[in-house]
């Protein structure tokens, strides 16, 4: 599923037009990366959250000369599904 798709979606259960819920779509993803970019944690009651978690630096190997690198510090992303979600996948 591509962001045109849920822009369809929404469109339909709606009553919107696709490009009302393109700009709808495009501006809930817009403040999303904004806030995670500030490095605040999103929470979506019923379907999870994205938090940011820092990494320090650390050392690793060139696997192909075996040599000794520092990998520098940085930003991961990781979402956590919650337990609604969980159950939805898995159901059969």
């Amino acid at each position: 599923m591509i962001k045109a798709d849920i822009a369809e979606r929404i469109a339909n259960a709606n009553g919107f037009t696709k490009l009302e819920s393109m700009d709808l779509v495009e501006s809930v993803l817009s403040i999303i990366k904004d806030v995670l970019a500030e490095g605040e944690a999103v929470k979506v009651s019923g379907f999870g959250s994205f938090i940011v978690k820092e990494k320090n630096n650390r050392r690793g190997r060139n696997p192909q000369t075996g040599e000794e690198i520092t990998i520098d510090a940085r930003r991961v992303l990781i979402f956590k599904p919650s337990e609604v979600l969980k159950v939805a996948i898995n159901k059969s």
